[in-house]
């Protein structure tokens, strides 16, 4: 049976009030009287109630964030990176993946509700905005994060993923490649705007782009395997791919290893996040990456804020993406040049 204030109260010989005030560090109580009580409720490995501690109008030194699948490595690295930043505000992590699902998203947000978190990350494009608004009325800390939204008046902590898209575009233009496909991320707005830089680095190269080399597929091996199919079966294959994650640029990789295509010598491939996938692919890939831990330590730092003063205004913060070069682009113009 899990101890409670009571027995904590009845060992270290002083009031239930005392170990409140000792377990929200509140009244005037002597040093000895509080280390005795800090002392008795490690031995009985006491654990205060978060709720109980929230109707008093306490902090339950809790954050929850929302992601769309724990399982995309982008999503499991930027959770570590929260949470690492997190434990060192003394603050604790509730990691709620919602998988695309509204009911998921919604049944998360009521469970983060009822654990009296003291703010939330969302991480995942919302499949119902009036939901999230409604939070944003009831004053309850919210931070977007790599997600963005013109009504939405938070703190937003972002890459910018034009830029980003852009980046990888130039590469490939810069290596000779002009038929070059696309597997652009379904359901995420980052996914839009990647493909909507990419594209920009053609109009600025006065090259036209084939809109129907793009590919649309979520970040989910299943999806991006079919999207990886598809542009495989092209009879006039694209010297290049651009995938809009990692993860999809990963399993298109090993789609094209199934079919005896080489990368990068039959096809390039570049990435985008800049995740583990990245590293271990064989070849290593090209992508754009993400600074993970910079995004995590200014969204905690600015949820803090918000917990902190309700009534600040939201800021939107957007950092820049970088190109980082491994094995995975062949350069054609290398090879025209030779020739």
């Amino acid at each position: 049976m899990k101890p409670t204030i009571y027995d904590v109260a009845e060992k270290a010989g002083v009031s239930i009030a005392t170990v409140s005030k000792v377990i929200n560090n509140t009244g005037r109580i002597s040093d000895k009287t509080r280390n005795r009580v800090v002392e008795i409720m490690q031995e009985l490995e006491y654990q205060p109630s978060s709720v109980a501690t929230a109707l008093t109008g306490k902090k339950t030194f809790t954050i929850g964030v929302l992601v769309p699948d724990i399982a995309n490595p982008f999503f499991a690295e930027v959770a570590r990176a929260l949470e690492n930043n997190a434990r060192e505000t003394g603050y604790a992590i509730i990691i709620c993946s919602t998988d695309y699902q509204r009911e998921r998203e919604q049944d998360y947000l009521e469970l983060l509700l009822k654990k009296q978190v003291d703010g939330i990350i969302i991480a995942t494009d919302p499949k119902d905005w009036k939901v999230f608004k409604k939070l944003q009325s009831r004053n309850i800390p919210l931070l977007m994060f790599s997600v963005d939204h013109p009504s939405f008046a938070s703190h937003v902590v972002t890459t910018d993923d034009v830029r980003g898209g852009y980046l990888a575009g130039r590469y490939l233009l810069d290596k000779g490649h002009r038929h070059v496909a696309v597997i652009a991320e379904l359901n995420r707005a980052s996914g839009s705007l990647r493909v909507e830089g990419f594209k920009q680095s053609f109009v600025d190269e006065g090259i036209n782009f084939n809109e129907n080399l793009v590919i649309y597929s979520k970040s989910k091996i299943e999806e991006a395997r079919e999207a990886a199919k598809e542009i495989l079966k092209i009879e006039n294959k694209p010297t290049a791919v651009f995938a809009a994650t990692d993860l999809i640029a990963a399993i298109f990789m090993n789609e094209a290893r199934k079919e005896h295509v080489v990368i990068p010598n039959d096809i390039s491939v570049i990435g985008f996040d800049n995740t583990i996938h990245a590293e271990i692919a064989d070849p290593g890939l090209t992508t754009i990456a993400q600074p993970i831990e910079e995004l995590a330590r200014l969204a905690i730092h600015q949820l803090l804020q918000s917990i902190e003063k309700p009534t600040m205004s939201g800021h939107r913060i957007m950092l820049t993406p970088e190109l980082i070069e491994r094995n995975s682009v062949r350069d054609l113009m290398d090879r025209i040049n030779k020739e």
